[in-house]
């Protein structure tokens, strides 16, 4: 059962997946920190300062910050801002490994070539 499990593990994509997984956990590292320490300060600093964690509409105030009910939409924020970087990430990486080739040539027909043949023929004649 062991040798089953280490040959699915270094015959399949399993290990691909893993490393995968690991690469984006670790991107996903980058891209957070890219977001809230490169990119959010100057954005602030050009809408005057604005601190965009503490965006929020208080539904409930209760005097606790852990108990007060707020809908958090600046988060929301920085969040979506998170995805767009990741998702142009993603796609330089992928314009970058992935090339576009040109599509093949369709096949001739056997059909076709018999009457290729029968024409270069009657032009030698």
């Amino acid at each position: 059962m062991l040798q089953d499990f280490r040959d699915f593990l270094t015959k399949s994509n399993a290990l691909a997946l893993a490393i995968g997984i690991i690469i984006g956990i670790a991107l996903g590292a980058v891209v957070n920190s890219l977001v809230k320490d490169i990119i959010m300060p100057p954005i602030a600093l050009l809408l005057g300062g604005i601190d965009f964690s503490a965006m929020q509409i208080v539904l409930k105030n209760t005097g606790d910050p852990k108990t007060t009910v707020a809908i958090n939409y600046g988060t929301f924020i920085v969040t979506v801002i998170q995805f767009v970087v990741v998702a142009f990430v993603v796609f330089i990486i992928g314009k970058a490994v992935i090339r576009d080739e040109p599509p093949a040539p369709p096949e001739i027909s056997d059909e076709v070539k018999l009457l290729t043949e029968i024409r270069d023929s009657l032009k030698k004649s």
